[in-house]
């Protein structure tokens, strides 16, 4: 989980964006036993940013006995969780090079289903004259 980023996410569900710490330290122990899924959210989100830092950015103010979140703050993250533009997403991902093929990659060639089949339609043949002579003596 990335701490700052998690920090920026609560500040910003609160209405003014303040919370005291208390609530703070509580909605950020929820968040971070939440699961993977929040951690690879937050980790993700802090990738877009690499060198962020809440405080010395002025991210975030400390004031009477907790946090509020600077319309600077709130811009950061509007940033973060933006969807990637139409170009952005258009980028052709990274050529990779085709390996030879080697004993390990290569299938062998499928067996033949032919001599199953013959087997399977003799067998049921043979099952169909049964019921015939069966069906003709009763």
């Amino acid at each position: 989980m990335n701490f700052q980023v998690t920090v920026l996410k609560v500040l910003v569900s609160y209405p003014d964006g303040f919370a005291a710490m208390a609530d703070l330290k509580r909605d950020m122990a929820i968040l971070a036993t939440s699961g993977r899924d929040w951690a690879e959210r937050t980790k993700r989100l802090a990738a877009s940013v690499p060198d962020l830092d809440i405080f010395s950015q002025g991210l975030i103010e400390r004031m009477n006995g907790g946090w509020r979140i600077t319309d600077k703050g709130r811009s950061v993250l509007a940033t973060m969780e933006a969807r990637p533009t139409p170009a952005q997403a258009m980028e052709p991902a990274p050529i990779r090079t085709v390996e030879e093929p080697t004993q390990a990659t290569t299938l062998s060639p499928m067996p033949s289903i032919a001599p199953v089949r013959r087997k399977r339609d003799r067998k049921r043949s043979q099952r169909d004259t049964v019921r015939r002579r069966q069906a003709g003596t009763s």
